[in-house]
Order: C-alpha cells, then structure tokens, then sequence
C-alpha cells in the first residue's frame, strides 16, 4: 500500500525543479547525463533534486492522481507559482485558460513528449483534448524559457511538458470509476458526472524489455449553466517500448485519439458578468444570468425547418427559430485529434549518442453556433449570385418546400478546421569529457490547414443536423456546398540549435551556452474575396460569372497566395552554482519569438501587396536569478524574474495603412516589461505530513500609446486627452498601464496528512485581481478557491497496487468569479463563468 511518503515526494517536486523531465528525449537525455548522474541527492524524504539553470517546476505523477480523475492537466499545474488557470467547468473537458507570468496561451508552448500541441495557425491551446492524467508520469512548466529543440514559433511565455509513462515491467491493471455532480444553487440535474478509466500494463512480454500499455476513458457530463448543455468524450492511449541493452537506449511507439462532443456554454460580456451598472462593480448571481437567454426546451416553427426542397411546410417569415440555437444552449464544439509519436536512443560511440523523434498528428474540429439559410439570391451589379455575401448565406432555392424563396431558416455555421501535421525533432549529443557536452539538433514541423465553413441544417428541438456539415454539407441547386471560408495555409518550420553544457570549480559551477535558430514561413491561400481589412470575406460559389461582381466592387481583394517567412536568432545562457552544500544561486537569459498567426495575416490580404502590414514577430529577453535552499525535510526556491517583450503584436489603428487613409490592422505596438518574483516552500515534519505554500508577484508595464485613429468634432467637443482638433491622431492612453488579462498576485498552500489508511488533502488559491482591458478602466475582482481531497485504502489490488476511494471536492465555498479572458485594449471583451462547486467520489483499483 502506497503511503503519504510517495506522495509527499511528488509534491514537493511541484515546487523545485529536476532536470529529468525535459521535454524531447535529447533534451532529457542531454540534461541527465551531465546533472543527475553528477548530482547531489536532496534531503526531503530521498527526492533526487539536480540543480538547472532555467527556471523550471515538475509535477509527479502520485501528485496529478491526487486530483480528480478525468481532470485537466492544467487545471492540476495551477499548484505552480507564476501560472493562473482558469477551468470552463468543474470536470475538466469543457476548456479552460491560463497565464504564466503574465503570458497567455497563445505565447506558451505545451507539449507531450515532444510534440506540440497548440495549434500552429492562431496557437490556441485546447485543454480538453489533452491526454489523460493516468497515463502521464511527469510535467514539466519552464517559467518564460524552452528548450533549444522545441518545435514552437510561439513560446515567448514558456513551456508547459507533458510526459507519458513507461509501460510497466509487470502486468498489470488499472481502473478508476468516478461519479459527480455540481453541488451549488440552482437545479443542475443535467450536471452529473460519469468517467470510467482502465489500462492495462503488459510487462516483459518477451523477456527483452518489449512492454507495452493501453488504455481507455469515456466521460459523460452536464455542462452547468446550459440546461441543454452535454460532454461526450472517449480517449484511447497506447505505448510500445523495447529496451535496447542496458546503456539507457530504446525505442517506443505511442499513440492518442480522442473523440469529443459538446456543447457547451458561451462566454459572456466582462461588464454582464461583473454586473457593471454606472460604473459601480456589483456581484451578479450566475445562476439567474441567463433566464432570459432562450427557452428550453424549444421547437423551430415548420417554415423556418429546412426540408430539402421536397416537402410542403407552413410558410412562416423568420422569427430568430423561437430561441434555438441560443447562445447558452446550442453550441456545439466537436472534434477527433489524435497522434502518433516515436521516440528512439542510440548509443553510436562511448561519447556519442543520437535521438531520433517523428511523430504525426491529425485534428478534425469546428466551432459555432445558430445562423440563418436565406431562401433568395444574392444581388450584385444586377446580377444574381447564390454563395456566402456579407455574412449571409443564399441559396437561390425554396429551402423549406412551401413553394417560393422568401423565407430563412434555422441552420448552423460552424468555422471548420482538418489539420494534418508533420514533425522530428532530433538530436546528436557528444561528450567532450566526463564534464563537458555538446549537441546539436535539427526540428522540423509542418502543418496543413483546411479551413472551411459548410453549412448544415438545424433541427426542429434545435440541434445541428451534423456535428461536421463538412461531411454533409448543404448544397445549392448546382449542388455545390455554400462556404463562409475557404482557405488553405501551410506552416513549415526549419529549426537548427546547438547547446553546450560544462561543469567547473570541481562540479561547482554550471554553464550552459545554447542558440535556436528557426526558419519559419507562413503559405497562405485564400480562395474567397477579402472585403474588409478586419478579413471579413465574400465566398461565392465556383462555376459563377462574377465579372458584374467584381465591378461592382473593386475595393475588395481578389482569391490570392501569399508567402511570409520569419527567422530570428535565439540565444541562451545559464550557470548554477553551489554555495554550499544546502544553498545553490541559478541564473538565466534566454530570447524567446512568438510569430504571426494565421487570421491576422489572412486579415493582411485585404491591402495591395506593396501597402500589406506584414508585422514582426514578437521577441522577448528574459532573465531569471535564484536561489535553492535543501537541507532536510526543508526545501525552498525563489527567483526574481524579469522580460522585456518587443513589438507587441495586437490589433490597433495603423495610419499608413490603406494607401494612407488608416486601418485598424494586426500590427507591432512597441515594448512591454514584464517582472516580479516566484517562490515556494516545501516542509515535511514527518513520513506522514507535508506543508507546500507558494506565491508569486508580477507587474508589467507598457511602454507607449496606442494609436485608435483621428479625433472627430465630438472628441474635440468632449475635450478627450490630445483631441484639440479635427483630425488630431486619437491614443488610448496604455503608456505606463498593466497589461490585461493577468493576476497581478497569486498565492497558496496545500496540506497533507495520512491517518494510517486515511489520507486527507486540502490546498487553497489566491489569484489576484485582473485589469478588464490595457487602459486600465477597471478591474476583475480577485477570488479564493479551496479544493479537499481524501483518500481511503482498503485493500491491495488484484495485480498490485491499491484500491481506494477517493473524494475530490472542488470550490469548497462557491467562490463566484469571472474565468478566463485574454483582454483587449480598450473594450471589455468576454469571459467564461468560473466553475461552481462540484464533488466527486472514484473507486480506483490498481494506484
């Protein structure tokens, strides 16, 4: 039977960094060689503890099975100091946002086992679709750094890695069976939770080291706040290893699908959600917000139902479908992911080793909601067109058989993406000496996107006619799909990186010297006309005349290729050095990038090519310096941290766009510092107890303005700052403002305690209050989230390990706040409703 021992261990791993856990298997191996080998083992009940020159934090495996079965993985890393998570719901598959030091999602790179997984058009990070916990051994958070082999063009804010287990030596079987349900106001019958989990360990299936798991999950849930809302997720996981000799060298073969449908609910308005009446900030109940929203259940009238032409309806005008398809009740959010992922180490001399990483990945998923399928054709230059014009949707044919073409009806518009993606990461590693080593790597990463926008049907309760109307989309009477996008980019990144680590002073000091050079380039294919430089598109249908179109509208930009290619040299330096045998310092520099993402360069098309604002990639400078103190059963880390980030990338107003008449345009906004301080404690006075706190404070800084256009007669009349007359350049007045989005403070703590089969955890977060937007107008309150756990063990399993109940309660006091938002400049934006309380209770047999 496991004891609190273990899982003391683990914690305390969340708060120190190991060098074990890097990301690709060169890094890992290239970091373990020099450090843990040569490395001094820690105090605190036996844990390995390496010094490293970056600013890393590790979660264990018996720490990530202390939450909730089925949970989002990072959801459990908002233990670390510096990250900020907010979760879509109590479960774990719905999404969720978070920061680290300040940077969102979209600026941090995760992977698993080396792959990444943001997606490579906007770097958007879907929580949901990550592995399951029980299969993960490690994860690893690098605060504002990465690892020179990283195949990411966005990582500015850091890296979050995942790492999958090795399978098992023994046979082996592992079960979790868990029920929940949300226990907050309001009736949430639909908000019941159901996860089973199993994975089987093969063991030495042939007596050489070939070994191998697999594993499944299904989930099905209640989405609170949507009496209609349902999660329908089922994963499957596998690994393949074999051992080659004993000198560390391998290969493994692992594998993930998961299948989602959900639906989901929308975000809201900051100022809604914040009940923002007269200026004053009130709490409104979220359990009432949206009474008004739609009805439910409801029923599309008979003339707005599309019956494909054939059968007679009651001829009905439009009427918004009676509320179907509301925004709190019919959002649907499918997707099918999956990837394949080899890994491979070979020793090829004494001093030389090469590690080998392809992997593939594939991703089916759209978003979107309730639009309307007009019955007429489209009019332009006296001529008629059928397609996709001004966001609506013209068929030119009776769509719900009442016998003519003046009526619209319920339909769904979901954006839809297929990506098929391509990597290696590769190292060959050298020792120079016993103390000194060398790699070089090559990365390789390419991705295509289909990205289109078919139609599909809605039905009469309300629900789309297809999860994925690009399977069977609608067609008009040339029976060709109508589409509000159509375009086809590819994204192909050539990285080269060289790392030299070196230990002096008789193994006292540790230097690292590294330089990521990546070559990226952005193909862009856009086949629909572009009609706004904030990318608004026309997409009539192939096989038209569109010579009166065109005429009559020469403002826009033609179906187009383009072609944007970014590099940047990518430095970084680091030394730890030991003080005495308790107390090391580390210090750190590294430059990260973080390129242009697909719609805003999509947006671009819209300008001629010799006017297009094709904007930099963002870079930062970060600088890390610290301290680590081991002795005992104490351990601790602090670190001061500072980033200059450059060229800010954001929507704003760019005078000299559009032949010099001014746009608002994805563009470069100057300088942003960034600083603050992480620290964490580690104490166990005993085998059987364990106090963690943690804390971190940043503050950011913008350096400048922002233009927002020219003053108007009414600016100058309301006498709005630098507005003395007409066609005077108007800023929002960021300069010296906080960045949006992000806590300026968090801190916590987490105790554990083990009775004999009894063992009981509780931990608690602060996060600190968030500015709504960069002018600084007003703020997000701060909350307080308190989580329980408990665990009892009443027997052994059948083939080892424990079997237990374990009780998960989340948002022990039903904390209202405001979830995660990315912030604006000077708008109030959306967010989501932060999670209620929920409770859980999971047999597991096998752990």
């Amino acid at each position: 039977m496991k004891t609190l021992l273990l899982r003391s261990v683990a914690l305390v791993a969340v708060a120190m960094p190991i060098a074990a856990h890097a990301q690709s298997t060169g890094s890992q191996d290239f970091e373990n060689e020099i450090l843990v080998t040569g490395a001094r083992t820690l105090g605190v009940e036996g844990i390995e503890l390496p010094d490293t020159p970056k600013a890393k934090q590790v979660l264990g495996a018996e720490a990530i099975r202390r939450a909730r079965p089925g949970q989002a993985i990072n959801d459990i890393v908002n233990l670390v100091p510096g990250v900020s998570f907010q979760n879509n719901d109590p479960w774990g598959a719905s999404g969720g946002g978070f920061t680290i030091r300040g940077f969102g999602s979209d600026r941090v790179s995760q992977t698993v086992d080396g792959i990444p997984l943001n997606d490579s058009g906007n770097y958007a990070l879907y929580t949901s679709q990550l592995v399951d916990s029980e299969v993960l051994e490690s994860v690893n958070v690098n605060l504002g750094t990465t690892d020179v082999d990283s195949p990411t063009a966005s990582a500015t804010g850091g890296t979050i890695n995942l790492r999958t287990r090795k399978p098992g030596d023994d046979f082996g079987i592992m079960t979790t069976m868990t029920y929940g349900d949300v226990l907050s106001k309001g009736d949430y019958e639909s908000s019941r939770y159901m996860r089973g989990f199993a994975m089987i360990d093969t063991g030495d299936i042939t007596g050489n080291g070939l070994k191998a798991f697999g594993s499944v999950s299904y989930t099905n849930y209640g989405v609170p706040f949507n009496p209609a809302g349902e999660v329908n997720k089922t994963q499957v996981n596998a690994r393949i290893y074999q051992d080659l000799g004993d000198n560390g060298d391998f290969l493994s073969l692992a594998g993930m699908f998961n299948w989602g449908r959900n639906n989901f609910f929308g975000s809201e308005d900051i100022g809604t959600l914040l009940g923002y009446y007269d200026g004053e900030i009130t709490k409104r109940d979220r359990f009432t917000l949206y009474e008004a929203s739609g009805e439910y259940p409801c029923s599309v009238p008979d003339g707005q139902v599309y019956q494909g032409g054939g059968i007679a309806g009651v001829q009905e005008r439009y009427d918004d479908r009676n509320g179907c398809g509301a925004a709190f009740y019919r959002r649907y959010n499918p997707s099918d992911t999956g990837n394949i992922r080899a890994a491979s180490r070979f020793t090829l001399s004494d001093s030389l080793v090469f590690t080998f990483e392809p992997s593939y990945q594939y991703v089916k998923a759209n978003g979107g909601g309730p639009d309307d399928l007009r019955e007429q054709f489209y009019t332009s230059g006296g001529q008629s067109y059928v397609g996709a014009f001004g966001g609506g949707y013209y068929f030119g044919q009776d769509l719900n058989g009442d016998g003519d073409l003046l009526d619209r009806v319920a339909g769904n518009d979901p954006s839809q993406t297929r990506t098929d993606r391509y990597g290696v990461v590769s190292n060959l590693i050298y020792d120079l000496s016993p103390e000194h080593r060398v790699r070089f790597a090559y990365t390789y990463d390419r991705a295509r996107h289909r990205q289109t926008g078919e139609l599909s049907p809605m039905f009469q309760n309300g629900t789309p006619g297809d999860y994925f109307p690009m399977d069977n989309p609608l067609t008009v009477v040339d029976g060709i799909a109508i589409n509000k996008r159509d375009r086809l980019s590819y994204a192909t990144l050539h990285q080269f990186s060289g790392e030299y680590r070196g230990k002096f002073m008789e193994d006292r000091l540790t230097t690292v010297l590294g330089l990521r050079m990546p070559f990226f380039k952005r193909e862009l294919n856009q086949n629909c006309y572009t009609t706004s430089i904030s990318g608004f598109v026309d997409c009539p249908n192939a096989g038209q005349d569109l010579t009166a179109y065109e005429a009559a509208n020469p403002g826009y930009a033609l179906p187009q290729t383009r072609t944007y290619k970014y590099d940047e040299p990518l430095p970084n330096i680091g030394l730890t050095f030991d003080v005495t045998n308790a107390v090391s310092l580390f210090a750190n520099y590294a430059k990260g990038l973080s390129v242009p993402g697909t719609d805003p360069l999509y947006d671009s098309l819209y300008l001629d090519e010799n006017d297009k604002v094709k904007p930099v990639p963002e870079t930062t400078d970060s600088f890390d310096l610290g301290m680590r103190f081991r002795e005992g059963r104490l351990t601790a880390q602090f670190a001061g941290w500072y980033t200059r980030y450059n060229d800010r990338l954001a929507s704003a107003f760019d005078p000299d766009a559009n032949d010099g008449d001014g746009a608002t345009v994805y563009r470069n906004l100057g300088k942003v510092e960034k600083y603050g301080i992480d620290g964490s404690i580690a104490y166990s006075p005993s085998r059987n107890t364990l106090l963690y706190v943690f804390g971190s404070l940043s503050k950011s800084k913008i350096a400048d303005d922002v233009l927002n256009g020219f003053c108007d007669a009414g600016d100058v009349t309301d006498m709005v700052i630098g507005c003395g007359a007409v066609g005077d350049p108007l800023f929002l007045q960021t300069g010296g403002n906080s960045e949006s989005g992000t806590p300026n403070y968090s801190y916590g703590a987490r105790g554990q305690v083990a009775l004999g089969a009894l063992e009981l955890g509780a931990q608690v977060k602060r996060t600190g209050k968030r500015w709504v937007n960069d002018t600084n107008q007003d703020r997000v309150p701060a909350y307080t989230l308190v989580d329980l756990d408990a665990r009892y063990v009443f027997a052994e399993g059948p083939t080892g390990g424990d079997v237990a109940l374990q009780l998960n309660v989340s948002n022990l006091f039903d904390e209202y706040y405001v979830g995660s938002f990315g912030g604006t400049l000077s708008d109030f934006g959306t967010a989501q409703i932060g999670s209620p309380r929920a409770a859980s209770m999971s047999l597991i047999i096998g752990y």
